[in-house]
């Protein structure tokens, strides 16, 4: 299938995140791992989508200039979006607790942009999820929060873990969006790239 047609293509996943590890190999894809420190900033005026695309362009900036013409970087970027405002990574276990308080009987938007670099080219695509949350105790924030350290993930919590299991009513869109990566997009893109060249 895709690894068939991506045989002539080197691909390089820019991420150090496990989950998106893991779906790269459950999508039998054959992948090296490249890692350089990016400063996560960017304008205030950006929202939603743009900051994904944004950040996702930026992993990829250290990158460009060493691809070589059968590589296919692909970097990305997830926020969790909730009242006009981004959500992200908590800096330690009170503001964890704090972000999954404001998520407490709501719904919000996890948000994520890829961004698929080669020598010549490049093109990002984005997709957004609506998850609801039920009303929350203390208790259970903090029993989460206490016991699975979310302290790297947007928005304070895995949907894969305890809390996504008691707390998350309803999902609407692509659950592995909420994980770590739309898994679909990639394939798509991966797909379209292939043919194309």
């Amino acid at each position: 299938m895709l690894k068939e047609k991506l045989k002539n293509f080197n691909i390089i996943l820019a991420s150090a995140s496990p989950r998106r590890h893991a779906f790269f190999k459950t999508m039998d894809l054959d992948f090296e791992i490249r890692l350089q420190p990016v400063e996560e900033v960017y304008s205030k005026d950006l929202k939603s989508h743009e900051i994904t695309d944004y950040l996702s362009k930026l992993k990829a900036k250290p990158f460009i200039e060493n691809l070589k013409s059968n590589d296919i970087l692909i970097t990305s970027d997830t926020i969790v979006w909730l009242n006009g405002k981004a959500v992200e990574k908590p800096k330690n276990e009170e503001d964890a607790f704090r972000m999954i308080k404001s998520l407490s009987n709501k719904t919000h938007e996890v948000v994520t942009s890829i961004c698929f670099s080669q020598k010549t080219e490049q093109k990002i695509v984005n997709t957004v999820t609506k998850v609801t949350f039920k009303a929350l105790t203390d208790d259970e924030i903090w029993y989460y929060v206490n016991n699975y350290k979310p302290l790297d993930k947007a928005g304070a919590y895995g949907i894969q873990e305890w809390i996504g299991a008691i707390a998350i009513t309803s999902v609407e869109g692509s659950y592995n969006n909420v994980v770590g990566l739309p898994t679909h997009l990639l394939y798509e893109t991966l797909n379209t790239i292939a043919e194309n060249n």
